[in-house]
């Protein structure tokens, strides 16, 4: 009775076996005779097969098909892997190939004879254990069909009973009777839902085609699927090094070696290989590898220019005269010379004049982008005579948005310009407090319509990166326009005044270009993201914003100014934010924030000042808190767009910028040019000044736009006087 029980066991174990692992018979030549595959193997003593598969573990058999076919045929050289698309075999018999080079094949090709078993690789015949059939229009194979025949790994996982199929890195991974597969770990579909067939495992052809990306096509005129299992190592290299110097560079060969079915690259041959090229030129060098198997890729070649040694710029300038009166400006011609162009000029005492007599020596260092450098130096002779002195020459030399010292208390003294101004309605939300911001949260809530500025200027101090947000939302019932006009962003920067001179320049050059005019339409209850420069970098910890902004909405629009960890989604993120509390820095919300100042007086003959941002006759904003509501008043009246049109201003006349309260950083539009404040580093109140403008020969009209550079300090002078009287040489 135990001898008959584990019989039974023994036929039943063997029949799983056979069912999803059968083995296939491989014809020698045109001989009858069929040997044993080399998978089919015993059962150790522990039941299991020498691939890894567990038979007890086997699916069991899901019946057979009826053998129909369908009756599409593909067209003449369809390429498999292009469309995706299963192919599906004629039904009427094949006849083989006529001419005996058809049944030859390279080792890179598996030749598959459509509704047959009949298989051909390495000019071998072989027979598949079950033809390739159609369901439903889908093309079916043996899974252990083509694993013999192309190398792959087969085996069966017992916990999740699913056939493994697996080349090099790439895992398959099937179950009988589903529509579905894993691709490395991935669930992908199939075309058809996978069966059993007398005992054999059938997937969609494509299953395997596409995930291990093997093209195929079929030959209409052969009947035959031609497979390409080319497991060929695949070589590449490149040069890591930007340039290669002829005598100089060290060639750095980066290489890529990989086999599709992943052995192991044994072997490696280069021609025209070299560590150094001692010459310049166009050098082609070629790289091939070899697998474990024997196999040798193809050639990968490529093409190495080779550089002629760099040489250094050549510094060379020179002086309009070698000897000049103290206070006599200098005029340097620079004739510095590089085969790629110089990127940095160093001077040393380069002056525009000197006011103390003697030998004065001027270098100049020049350096090209390699590094390589060249220094030239020149003496000249200042005399003991004087042509200007240093406050003469300064007012008459000294470029257009540089800087000059000069004795500033004497300013207060100067006659105010009076002026009355007009006001355009337009509301400023200035978003300025918390300034430095320790945790996110909601910086600023406010609504408008109509004309809108945005002043937004913040630093991260939550110690790690964040983001910050402008949200809108439309509440109304009807759709709403959003208009942008014009708009500057600095930063991320560690340097507060920095961020706001880079906004404020911005800011201006967006109204020269309208480079930044933009539409966004709102419909009922929608929110979305605008000003999107606020969050296009994460700010680190430290890091310094500040943005301009101006714009038009037909209906009014909430906005939430944010800040949140640089990973959160904003919209998510808001409804769990909390409104800050503000620090001693400023915001709130006011009308009315463009001034006109008109002067129609003549200025200019005698020193004169227009004072901006001292709230007497500049008289600050005031407003509200957004969010709390709270009184509020706009200190140095940032945010405000001035704009200044001196309608007569006399004949040579100097116009210059005075800080009063602090450092100043930022820019001024003069007649539609933009003017640094200054043009380098920053001025200091009350003893430097930046030049601004000046008059020629004839009275003259300008007109100035000014908004105060956030980051740095209020009030500021524009400074009116005559120019020194030019002097012959």
């Amino acid at each position: 009775m135990k001898f008959k029980r584990l019989l039974i066991t023994t036929m039943l174990v063997a029949s799983q076996v056979a069912m999803v692992l059968p083995a296939s018979a491989e014809e020698i030549g045109q001989g009858n005779g069929l040997e044993p595959s080399a998978e089919m193997q015993q059962l150790d003593v522990n039941g299991t097969t020498t691939d890894g598969v567990q038979p007890g573990d086997l699916p069991a058999d899901q019946g057979t098909t009826d053998g129909t076919m369908g009756d599409t045929v593909p067209e003449d050289g369809q390429e498999g892997t292009e469309t995706g698309d299963e192919m599906i075999p004629p039904t009427s018999p094949v006849t083989p190939p006529a001419d005996p080079s058809m049944s030859q094949s390279n080792s890179g090709q598996l030749i598959l004879m459509v509704n047959s078993k009949k298989m051909y690789q390495n000019g071998k015949e072989y027979l598949a254990p079950y033809p390739m059939e159609v369901k439903d229009g889908v093309s079916y194979i043996s899974i252990r069909a083509i694993v013999e025949r192309a190398g792959f790994q087969l085996s069966f996982d017992n916990t999740t009973k699913e056939t493994i199929i697996k080349r090099g890195n790439d895992e398959l991974r099937f179950k009988l009777n589903t529509t579905y597969y894993k691709v490395n770990g991935v669930t992908q579909t199939m075309r058809g839902k996978s069966y059993s067939a007398q005992n054999n495992f059938m997937v969609p052809l494509t299953a395997i085609t596409k995930a291990l990306n093997i093209s195929y096509s079929y030959d209409a005129v052969g009947k035959r699927v031609i497979v390409n299992l080319n497991t060929l190592p695949v070589a590449s290299f490149s040069i890591g090094n930007k340039e290669v110097i002829a005598g100089e560079t060290q060639v750095q060969y980066i290489t890529n070696a990989t086999s599709p079915i992943g052995l192991p690259i044994v072997n490696e041959e280069w021609i025209g290989r070299q560590d150094v090229f001692t010459t310049p030129g166009d050098y082609t060098v070629t790289y091939r590898v070899q697998d474990s198997s024997g196999q040798w890729s193809n050639p990968f070649t490529l093409t190495i220019h080779v550089d002629k040694p760099h040489t250094p710029p050549v510094a060379n300038f020179t002086t309009d005269k070698d000897t000049y009166k103290m206070g006599e400006l200098i005029t340097y011609t620079d004739l510095s010379t590089d085969e790629v162009g110089i990127t940095e000029r160093i001077w040393e005492n380069k002056e525009l004049a000197f006011f103390t007599p003697g030998q004065m020596t001027i270098r100049l260092k020049v350096v090209n982008k390699f590094g390589l450098y060249s220094t030239v130096e020149k003496t000249i002779t200042i005399t003991n005579e004087t042509l200007y002195t240093r406050d003469e020459f300064n007012k008459l030399f000294v470029p257009v948005g540089e800087e000059y010292t000069f004795d500033g208390t004497q300013v207060p003294s100067w006659e105010r310009i009076r002026y009355a101004f007009t006001s355009d309605a337009v509301t400023l939300i200035r978003s300025n407090s918390p300034e430095t911001v320790y945790s996110k949260g909601i910086l600023y809530k406010e609504s408008a319509i109509g004309n809108t500025r945005f002043m937004i200027h913040h630093a991260n101090s939550t110690g790690k990166p964040v983001k910050m947000y402008v949200i809108a939302t439309n509440n109304n019932s009807e759709t709403t326009r959003l208009t942008q006009s014009s708009l500057g962003f600095g930063g991320p920067s560690s340097y507060a005044t920095a961020a706001g001179k880079a906004s404020v320049v911005r800011y201006y050059e967006s109204m020269q270009t309208g480079s930044k005019y933009k539409d966004t339409w709102f419909a009922p209850g929608e929110s979305k993201i605008i000003l999107n420069e606020l969050s296009a970098t994460p700010m680190k910890q430290g890091d310094v914003i500040s943005l301009f902004a101006d714009l038009y909405s037909d209906h009014t629009l909430n906005y939430t100014v944010i800040m949140v960890d640089q990973d959160q989604d904003p919209f998510k993120t808001l409804p769990y934010l909390s409104a800050l509390e503000p620090d001693i820095h400023n915001r709130g919300t006011y009308m009315e924030a463009n001034r006109n100042i008109e002067v129609t007086d003549l200025i200019g003959n005698t020193p004169t000042r227009l004072l901006i941002g001292d709230n007497s006759s500049d008289p600050f904003l005031v407003g509200a808190d957004g969010i709390k509501g709270d009184y509020r008043m706009n200190a140095g009246n940032f945010g405000v767009l001035y704009r200044i049109k001196l309608y007569r201003v006399a004949p040579n006349t100097l116009i210059t910028f005075n800080p009063r309260g602090g450092h100043y950083m930022g820019s001024i539009m003069v007649n539609g040019d933009i003017v640094g404040l200054p043009s380098s580093g920053s001025l200091s109140a009350p003893n430097e000044n930046a030049v601004l403008f000046r008059t020629g020969e004839r009275e003259q009209t300008v007109d100035l736009v000014f908004t105060a550079a956030p980051g740095s300090n209020l009030s500021v002078n524009l400074l009116f006087q005559q120019l020194p009287e030019k002097k012959s040489e």
